[in-house]
């Protein structure tokens, strides 16, 4: 069994509504609350991070799993949602939503457009970030799948 481990150093210097820092291999910057939660709104937050870290995970997972296929496509796209619940002072992340948009190459057949349904799907239930939230944040999928010209 391999196993992978991942580092991030985090500084808080200050109070609530102060900026701190993250820093790994591959990502630095600045953190603090956001503006929606009365907070700074400077740097990112936790959650984007976790919008960013489902969103990344289910797309590279969607491409990887074409590739494999050997689905052809023209371009590969994607918006994300995420839903925050505040109620009586509690933050709840309720659900993400993936909006993809898969462009086929012209010449798709009717099978390939399937397929390409059917990976959207696949990935979501397949990527490393989705099973790990999976029981605690919603995640659903509203894909677009075109012919390219």
């Amino acid at each position: 069994m391999a196993q992978h481990h991942f580092h991030l150093q985090a500084s808080w210097p200050g109070l609530r509504n102060d900026v701190g820092t993250i820093s790994c291999e591959q990502l630095k910057t600045k953190i603090s609350i956001p503006k929606e939660m009365d907070g700074p709104g400077i740097g990112t937050n936790p959650d984007e991070m976790l919008l960013g870290a489902a969103a990344t995970c289910y797309i590279i997972t969607l491409a990887a799993m074409m590739e494999r296929s050997q689905l052809e496509k023209e371009d590969l796209t994607m918006s994300s949602e995420a839903v925050v619940d505040v109620t009586n002072g509690v933050f709840t992340y309720e659900k993400i939503i993936h909006r993809p948009v898969i462009i086929l190459k012209a010449s798709a057949s009717p099978q390939d457009i399937e397929l390409a349904r059917k990976l959207a799907h696949k990935a979501e239930s397949s990527c490393m970030i989705s099973r790990a939230v999976q029981g605690n944040v919603d995640i659903s999928l509203e894909e677009t799948i075109q012919l390219g010209g």
